[in-house]
């Protein structure tokens, strides 16, 4: 049985699995970097272990170290989160070779799913569609006679990897060779495999996930789709379910294909199926499989009012899921979308510095899923991503005036990031219509700028200051009060301010 367990992750994601493990009665252990020393994640743990040494970048990827931390703190299990090495199949295996259990799918299915011609293979085999492609793996010439098969455009996709890194879309033929020596440098640097396979690129279409889930008692379901089209650079900004575009019918049919993908590798605990859809014949296509928790787990947990962490632990702990498909049920809707420090006007470069201040939008329906708060800094080491912000509406359009209400309340001080452009976005007619693809922001935001701002960056960055030096933090997690003395505190000025009417 699982009593303590170790977060082999940091940021929001760790916060996320730490507040599910306190509702379970588990105790937790946050490894951290030197760098997040001071992290929400390494306050709310029950215990925290520095794991290094520099450069912190690399400090999540110590396997090693990890499994030795929970080994010597008497933990269990290992949750790994998303990212680093949550999907590393060695590091899975050495983690259940110490004795431990690993929250999260099997080894062999990590590296077959891993791969992704191999799990291209291995779903079409089980009847799922997939898209044209070649394996890679040849000469240049192999290449350039199997893109001709294919036709253009195409994409040249990294064998082992995701998060759109070895990913080089492909036109013409002229410009094969140099995008797939550029994918492969990427990959070899993102992935250590610098292998990459072709596949044929859809330019109008839905991305479209599944979300599955199986337990060690042969039980395997879907929790519904995730609508994930609003990207850049390949990666999802913001994601929603139920998707506009899907009628019961071929919800129907993706749900079916995605377990057929999850049954044909004997998957367990959480996964996702990926497709993509074409828009010109509504035709879908299985693009890889995550063999983990997703980002956007939240938008399924609110629409089914089911804890994926906490299932995730009580599968790992051999625990049958508590449902069967027909138990399951979609209910509302929910949109949500990734704040990131970055600056879409120059190409979405990262934005690097401390938070001057912080104020989160709250009320009915709204959650706010960080790691990060009014201080912290965000560094060149990870991921730029500040919070999640989802809402919950009654249906799609009640959802989406929550949260552009919501992306008006968040205010961000002390360095660049996407406000503006999320709730541009989420206002334009063709996501408003439920009818926006993959080419949405490249199409129509592709020289976005924000608008002028009636307030100078200075003067609202001077604000936040004075209003920082006469608040203080009374203990970690607690509200802003104003601080003794403060001559902005009404009830210690000695003017003639009075309770009751005037006489």
């Amino acid at each position: 049985m699982i009593h303590k367990v170790l977060i082999a992750n940091r940021g929001e994601v760790a916060v996320r699995i730490i507040r599910a493990c306190r509702e379970l009665g588990l105790s937790t252990v946050q490894v951290y970097s030197e760098a997040d020393a001071h992290s929400i994640p390494v306050y709310m743990a029950d215990q925290a272990v520095l794991i290094g040494p520099p450069p912190p970048a690399e400090s999540y990827l110590r396997g090693e170290s990890i499994v030795e931390a929970a080994l010597a703190t008497g933990c269990d299990a290992v949750h790994p989160g998303f990212g680093f090495l949550s999907e590393n199949a060695d590091f899975a295996a050495a983690v259940q070779a110490a004795g431990l259990t690993f929250i999260g799918p099997d080894p062999a299915a990590i590296r077959t799913m891993g791969l992704k011609t191999e799990a291209l293979a291995l779903v079409r085999a089980a009847g799922v569609p997939t898209l044209p492609g070649y394996a890679g793996g040849g000469t240049d010439d192999d290449y350039r006679h199997a893109a001709s098969q294919i036709g253009y455009p195409l994409l040249v996709k990294a064998t082992a990897g995701g998060g759109g890194k070895g990913m080089r879309i492909v036109r013409a033929e002229n410009d094969l060779p140099e995008a797939i020596q550029a994918a492969q440098r990427e990959a070899e640097k993102a992935f250590g495999d610098s292998r990459v396979f072709l596949e044929k690129y859809i330019e109008n279409a839905r991305h479209i996930e599944f979300q599955v889930f199986a337990d060690r008692h042969g039980n395997t379901v879907h929790l519904f789709e995730r609508e994930c089209s609003i990207q850049r650079r390949h990666q999802k900004i913001i994601e929603e379910t139920p998707s506009p575009y899907l009628d019961a019918e071929l919800r129907a049919r993706m749900g079916t294909a995605a377990v057929s993908a999850a049954q044909a590798v004997n998957y367990v605990n959480a996964g996702t199926i990926e497709f993509i859809v074409d828009m010109r014949d509504g035709r879908f296509y299985f693009l890889e499989m995550n063999t983990r928790l997703q980002v956007e787990h939240p938008v399924t947990e609110l629409v089914t009012g089911i804890d994926l962490v906490k299932l995730q632990i009580r599968v790992a702990n051999g625990e049958a899921l508590p449902f069967r498909q027909p138990d399951l049920t979609q209910r509302g809707h929910a949109v949500e979308c990734r704040v990131y420090a970055e600056d879409p006007s120059n190409g979405f470069l990262p934005a690097t510095g401390r938070i001057l201040r912080i104020v989160e939008p709250h009320g009915p329906g709204i959650r706010v899923d960080t790691g990060v708060g009014t201080g912290d800094e965000i560094t060149i080491h990870y991921d730029p991503m500040i919070a999640k912000l989802i809402v919950y509406g009654q249906d799609r359009a009640d959802a989406l005036r929550r949260m552009d209400a919501a992306l008006g309340q968040y205010v961000i001080l002390g360095l660049t990031n996407n406000l503006r452009f999320l709730r541009d976005v989420i206002r334009h007619p063709d996501f408003q219509r439920g009818t926006a693809t993959t080419a949405l922001v490249e199409r129509e935001f592709a020289a976005w700028q924000p608008p002028a701002d009636p307030v100078p960056d200075d003067a609202l960055i001077a604000a936040a200051l004075f209003d920082s030096l006469t608040t203080q933090t009374l203990a970690p997690g607690s509200t802003l009060m104003p601080a003794t003395g403060d001559s902005h505190d009404p009830w210690a000025r000695a003017d003639a301010f009075r309770l009751g009417e005037r006489r």
